[in-house]
């Protein structure tokens, strides 16, 4: 696999779209101006090829066909994974309404999962948001459960360290604040891979698993040591991740050419306590189609969906 070579760094172009974004006019942009005296971050210059995929003023939308574990049984259902540049305020660490040099571009992804539980639905949104013209973590990730029990909330905000909130309607987990030093994150793994797969880690790595499965399992919110391996293949590649403590993997294919686009994704987790067997999640795609989407938000755009095979 040849992956993309970085060339020039960012120009400033018009804010396109309600989404998406212009780049960045100096590649050498700090996380945020408080920290700009104390930390400066590693420049990440990238292709034309790149700024015309990503900066084409349309989201990439891909559905998937899930098969999600859950309570010990797999349940139907979809996945929908939405990829988009847009401009990002460093210090507010929110989507900049208005084109500005102190704005920074990023990669966002939206993942959405929605499936059954018996008589009542599970809906799943984790959103990530990674700078594109530096080296840095996310600045921000946000993921929430609902069904019929109640909610659950998790936010990082990458600040000095990794301010992260958590709301729960569990007494267990009810409300917490912490911080944490800076680490890789799982949640992050799938946008590097699409801005730059040479940038994945590998071997033995401190990271934080993905704020989904944190609270779908009730685990505690913490770095652990896991294995990672990239097993490069003439048209898919695979990036595995290992815990060996939580005995959860992670695998991810996708596509071993530019722009690098996921195709299926698997998920192996230890058994439930009253379980016997390892159940795995696996999402395959269905469609995938690049649209300004937010501009089609009236009913006669609804037959749209059939696009991405979605119901």
């Amino acid at each position: 696999m040849k992956f993309f070579k970085t060339c020039t760094l960012f120009a400033v172009i018009i804010l396109l779209g309600s989404c998406n974004s212009s780049e960045e006019k100096n590649g050498l942009q700090k996380i945020s101006n408080k920290k700009a005296a104390s930390k400066i971050v590693e420049p990440r210059t990238v292709s034309e090829e790149f700024k015309d995929y990503w900066y084409s003023g349309t989201a990439e939308i891909t559905s998937y066909s899930l098969m999600q574990e859950r309570y010990g049984e797999i349940r139907e259902g979809t996945a929908v994974n939405i990829f988009v540049t847009e401009d990002f305020l460093p210090d507010a660490q929110v989507k900049a309404n208005n084109a500005s040099d102190e704005n920074i571009s990023v990669l966002k992804l939206n993942q959405m999962k929605s499936f059954n539980t018996g008589i009542y639905p599970y809906s799943i949104m984790t959103s990530t948001f990674s700078p594109i013209s530096i080296k840095e973590h996310p600045l921000k990730i946000t993921n929430s459960v609902q069904e019929w029990c109640g909610q659950v909330y998790m936010q990082l905000n990458n600040r000095n360290d990794f301010e992260i909130e958590s709301h729960s309607y569990f007494q267990d987990e009810a409300d917490q604040k912490l911080s944490l030093p800076k680490t890789y994150l799982e949640n992050e793994i799938w946008n590097l891979i699409r801005i730059n797969p040479e940038e994945l880690p590998t071997g033995d790595i401190m990271i934080i698993p993905s704020f989904e499965y944190l609270r779908l399992r009730h685990k505690e919110i913490k770095q652990h040591n896991a294995f990672a391996s990239l097993k490069q293949g003439d048209s898919i590649t695979i990036y595995t991740v290992n815990y060996p403590t939580l005995q959860r993997q992670l695998m991810l294919f996708f596509n071993s050419t530019f722009p690098y686009e996921i195709e299926k994704w698997e998920e192996v987790n230890a058994a439930d306590q009253n379980d016997t067997l390892r159940l795995k999640t696996t999402a395959t795609k269905l469609k995938r189609i690049k649209s300004d989407y937010w501009t089609k938000n009236k009913n006669e755009h609804f037959g749209l969906r059939d696009s991405l095979d979605l119901k």
